[in-house]
């Protein structure tokens, strides 16, 4: 009996331990992001101007206004966009990069170093530099592109050229953000498969077709995700590179919404914005999480 009591004893106090180091960070997670999405959705339902305490009850009115608002959906195409992109380019891009460090090749401490170079620069840093990179007079882009004789506009960062501009130089920023986590996953995947494999007369696509990318598939599905929401969210490089003042074919949902809620002062509308790009985030994450794990079961 003594003996049972002592370990309910000791069971109560890890348990009580465990709530203490986990409860900061479930405070803060609460505090700063559960209770700000509830507050979001308060704030959606009120025509709010963001800096007076008149605030009224309008239901789901705004909801509807931006449902039928054209530069929304503009700016949602131009996430899907970014989404793509993300996808069929970063993914691609940051996967041959690590298996390129990752491969027994010479100078691969120094091709790690470098390629993740562009992650030790700061957002704000990053736009800046590419700025003056795209400068249609003293831009090295434009000398070369005046150079070659290429009868194209060295503008940039103006017009159709804008958006495709921007999203090279977040592929330049986030692939090797994406590397490291795919290197991370080949590090998981046993030496042993390969040299079974090359006994059995595998060639180094077969091994890549056959042993790298099922163990890969994990690491895959989660850079996916991160890339999914990070794209529907995203706001910085935009927001710098265009001056903060995205036009239409640059604009995004995350830059719309600050243009609603801190240039208009329409903080009920811009509240309804942020619970949109909420919602779409939840639902894109949810469908792709529920089609990958299904595919992987069946697999």
């Amino acid at each position: 009996m003594e003996k049972r009591k002592a370990a309910s004893n000791d069971r109560w106090k890890k348990t009580g331990l465990v709530i203490l180091f986990v409860f900061p960070a479930l405070f803060f997670y609460g505090t700063f992001n559960l209770l700000g999405i509830a507050r979001t959705f308060y704030y959606s339902t009120m025509n709010w101007k963001g800096i007076s305490a008149n605030k009224s009850f309008i239901g789901l009115a705004n909801y509807i206004a931006v449902a039928q608002d054209l530069n929304f959906w503009n700016a949602l195409k131009n996430n899907m966009i970014l989404v793509a992109v993300s996808m069929f380019i970063q993914m691609p891009g940051a996967l041959l990069l690590a298996l390129l460090i990752n491969s027994k090749i010479r100078f691969t401490k120094f091709f790690r170093t470098v390629f993740f170079m562009p992650m030790l620069l700061s957002t704000v840093a990053t736009g800046i530099m590419w700025i003056l990179f795209y400068d249609p007079n003293f831009g090295l882009l434009a000398k070369l592109v005046k150079a070659l004789h290429i009868p194209i506009s060295t503008a940039f960062l103006q017009g159709n050229t804008a958006l495709p501009s921007i999203l090279m130089v977040i592929c330049w920023q986030f692939i090797p953000y994406y590397m490291i986590i795919f290197k991370a996953g080949l590090t998981n995947v046993p030496e042993e498969l390969y040299e079974a494999a090359r006994i059995d007369g595998a060639n180094s696509w077969q091994c890549f077709i056959n042993i790298t990318m099922p163990l890969l598939i994990p690491t895959i599905r989660t850079s996916a995700v991160l890339q999914l929401v990070g794209s529907l969210k995203y706001f910085d490089l935009f927001y710098v590179m265009m001056g903060g003042a995205p036009n239409a074919n640059t604009e995004l949902m995350a830059t719309y919404m600050y243009k609603k809620g801190f240039t208009e002062f329409q903080m009920g509308y811009a509240s309804t914005i942020a619970a949109y790009m909420f919602i779409i985030c939840f639902a894109f994450a949810c469908i792709f999480l529920y089609f990958t794990s299904r595919k992987g079961e069946e697999a």
